[in-house]
């Protein structure tokens, strides 16, 4: 059970902090800043794969989990466990904001500015791009590591900053349900469930294409060495 209270702290202090920051930065008329809110979403993510990514893997994220999934890192029957426990944590957050500074309209929700197909192909391919940085700097279905934090936040601190003010930069399912449910406003609620979980797939294949090849070309490579040797000593 430690890993499954460990996604819903994880996802509950990301969301603590990320939507905090958007709901601070409306109480405060703009202090927190767009580029404040993409460094908080940032720093906390790094935080929170060093403190719990040796216990769940620090996903905090669905579209991650389900990615896991896919390139055969993570245990189908976790899935819907982890998936559920990211939703409690994030859902707990953003009530605990609604207490915090009632009155708001808005709790850290994600909407497009410009058209629904514009933030869905930009929540794509931020997702993709995050996936893949994941893959490569993950060990298994573990965001662990010396760089891992710091990859994966910096990742998630650009994107925001250039891709925020036009869809939100979600990246991350639970992130946006959440907001929506207890701002009570689901316009656009679609898109943020779809396209960072095809986003997070579609890195899958992408990591084979790279990773693969290589590895395959250092085994023949090894095999060839070892052949050679082996004739080389023969007599």
């Amino acid at each position: 059970m430690q890993k499954y209270f460990a996604e819903i702290f994880g996802t509950f202090i990301l969301l603590f902090c990320g939507a905090g920051a958007i709901v601070t930065n409306q109480v405060s008329e703009g202090t927190v800043t767009h580029v404040g809110i993409a460094l908080v979403f940032g720093l906390v993510v790094t935080a929170i794969i060093y403190a719990i990514g040796e216990i769940s893997g620090a996903h905090i994220n669905p579209a991650v989990t389900i990615a896991f999934w896919v390139a055969r890192r993570f245990p189908g029957n976790q899935v819907l466990p982890y998936i559920i426990c990211q939703v409690i944590g994030a859902f707990a957050a953003c009530l605990l904001l609604r207490v915090t500074f009632p009155g708001l309209t808005n709790y850290g929700m994600t909407l497009p500015a410009g058209t629904e197909i514009q933030s869905l192909i930009l929540e794509v391919v931020l997702t993709w791009i995050l996936m893949f940085v994941v893959l490569c700097v993950s060990t298994g279905a573990k965001e662990t590591g010396i760089l891992a934090g710091v990859a994966i936040g910096a990742v998630i601190a650009l994107e925001a900053m250039f891709a925020g003010p036009i869809c939100g930069a979600s990246m991350n399912p639970a992130r946006s349900l959440a907001p929506a449910l207890v701002s009570g406003h689901l316009q656009s609620l679609w898109l943020y469930l779809v396209g960072p979980i095809a986003g997070a797939v579609l890195a899958v294949p992408s990591l084979w294409l790279v990773r693969n090849n290589t590895h395959v070309i250092e085994i023949d490579t090894k095999i060839e060495i070892e052949i050679e040797t082996e004739s080389a000593e023969a007599p």
